[in-house]
């Protein structure tokens, strides 16, 4: 194998020299919602260099929006353009970019899901009214928190108003993320949508030195994380002779190289891919990122980044290693069943909000790892669970951004009201924050007639048909002991007796308050009129080669 990559290369020189390695080529039609975000996030940095601080804010959310708005178009278009049979996408799609990244129905329903959560988050970013007339975020990152500095910033109503394009940079890294079909590119994809994410942690405008922790812990455990997927990588290569995931699988299913290369590739790719999406035992990042990040920030990270993660996870272990499944399996098992586990008893004993939500966030990745354990392939080369999982994940994130937007609402002379006692009686306070929240307690914890029962049915139903049949119980007994912390902040919220005058809710913009109803309306609907995502979920197909 050696001999052959090195004449390889040597023809490629050979080529180089004579000028005859043909032109690249790059289906751009196919790439307008990556390019439409990437322009516009460099368009926000020109903004935020020459336009006047006055009135930048504004125009950065505004842009922001508008990009997402047309790359969402675009999406549509996209996916409309894919091959058809029978009126349904069947997951054929197009390889693009010289193979490097595939645009099948599982890729561009993910990049909607995640324009989608953009969309929302950008919403929460541009919170002003709860800050006195100022976003969440602090006015100069490099003051030290309680400086004169700091101070100074604060009397002249300083904003950090490139967090737009931040987060428009990482959401493009998200789509890149989930559309990768070569190991090398995937990790590019992984750095463009973290370290938009590292700084952004680190920006709140209160409780600063828990928020800059958070950001440093965020960066050097991502940055081993990354150090791992890409050592794997190269493991990959070593086995394959290729980045693409069709490389891999070609030499996986011939079993020609070193059998512990291949295991070892598995496993350090393995470990980038669960922290992202935080399964035990590499989620302790979790509690104390989503505690400390600015809360609009939270939103984004659990909503979107788990989504494209779980997709491109899905795509990595059944494109490449499909064939090894019986080497990897068992272990997404057992990970599977200790993170529902562990992220639903450790959620029980959190008495601050922002932490219950981040464990919860970790057991829901067990769930979701359920329905990656028990997918096989089945007719016309399926996955069985891609459906289930594009469902679960939309329901998942909504609920998500959702609870996150009421968590900014519920506020002391501190800032945001995070520890649980201070959410007694909301129900009085705020009719309409309490129920939007119990309605996404309901939905995490899986009750009927809510988004989150239908997607947990769907996971569990696609183990128990896969033969994981007790890991399906487990999930049902597990999503029980769940539900115990979720009801408990909604006794909490009405039929506790407040402690002194009760709960303070900050008065939203209208942005923030159509985010809140969306998401709301969103994981009740879905979860009484299910069918047309689901129809939506299940023509998507499955992944391209």
């Amino acid at each position: 194998m050696l001999a052959s990559q090195l004449s390889a290369a040597e023809a490629v020189l050979v080529a180089a020299e004579a000028g005859q390695i043909p032109a690249p080529t790059v289906e751009w039609s196919l790439l307008t919602p990556l390019l439409i975000l990437g322009g516009v996030a460099v368009v926000g940095v020109l903004v935020e260099a020459f336009a006047p601080r006055r009135g930048r804010f504004t125009l950065q959310a505004l842009l922001a929006v508008a990009g997402i708005l047309a790359a969402l178009a675009e999406t549509v278009r996209v996916y409309l353009s894919l091959d058809r049979v029978d009126g349904a996408v069947q997951g054929r799609g197009q390889l693009a970019v010289e193979g490097s990244l595939a645009i099948d129905g599982p890729a561009v329903i993910t990049w909607g899901m995640l324009l989608l959560f953009g969309l929302l988050s950008v919403g929460l970013f541009a919170e002003r009214r709860l800050e006195s007339g100022v976003s969440s975020f602090t006015g100069r990152a490099a003051d030290a928190p309680g400086s004169s500095d700091e101070a100074q910033a604060v009397a002249v109503r300083l904003e950090h108003t490139e967090v737009f394009p931040l987060a428009l940079f990482s959401l493009s890294g998200m789509l890149l993320f989930a559309t990768s079909n070569d190991l090398l590119t995937m990790f590019i994809a992984l750095e463009v949508l973290s370290l938009p994410l590292y700084v952004l942690c680190g920006l709140s405008r209160r409780r600063r030195l828990i928020s800059q922790e958070a950001s440093l812990k965020y960066f050097l455990l991502g940055a081993f994380a990354s150090v791992f997927f890409l050592y794997g990588v190269a493991l990959a290569y070593g086995y394959a002779g290729g980045f693409s995931l069709a490389d891999i699988d070609t030499a996986v299913s011939a079993r020609t190289g070193s059998e512990n290369l291949l295991l070892a590739s598995i496993a350090l790719i393995a470990v980038g891919m669960l922290f992202k999406v935080g399964a035990v035992p590499f989620h302790t990042w979790t509690p104390d990122v989503y505690q400390g990040a600015p809360t609009p920030v939270t939103a984004f990270m659990a909503a979107a980044t788990k989504a494209a993660a779980f997709i491109a996870f899905l795509r990595v272990f059944f494109v490449a290693y499909g064939d090894a499944s019986w080497d990897w399996r068992p272990t997404v098992w057992v990970l599977a069943a200790i993170t529902m586990v562990v992220g639903s008893l450790v959620a029980i004993s959190q008495t601050d909000v922002k932490r219950m939500l981040a464990y919860s966030s970790v057991a829901h990745a067990g769930f979701l790892l359920v329905g990656l354990a028990g997918a096989y392939v089945g007719d016309e080369g399926r996955i069985t669970s891609v459906s289930a999982l594009l469902f679960y994940l939309l329901v998942y994130g909504l609920a998500s951004i959702g609870a996150f937007a009421v968590v900014m609402l519920v506020r002391d002379a501190g800032g945001e009201a995070t520890h649980l006692s201070r959410w007694a009686g909301l129900g009085r306070e705020s009719p309409f924050l309490a129920g939007s929240f119990a309605v996404f307690m309901l939905s995490f914890a899986g009750i009927p007639l809510t988004a989150g029962f239908i997607g947990k049915w769907g996971v569990f139903s696609a183990a128990w048909s896969g033969g994981y049949w007790t890991l399906a119980v487990l999930g049902v007994l597990v999503s029980a002991i769940a539900a115990y912390f979720y009801v408990r902040v909604i006794v909490l919220m009405f039929f506790t007796e407040p402690m002194g005058d009760g709960p303070t809710v900050g008065v939203p913009s209208v942005v923030t308050t159509v985010v809140i109803a969306a998401a709301a309306a969103a994981t009740v609907i879905l979860g009484i009129l299910p069918g047309p995502v689901l129809d939506l979920a299940q023509h998507a197909g499955t992944f391209v080669r």
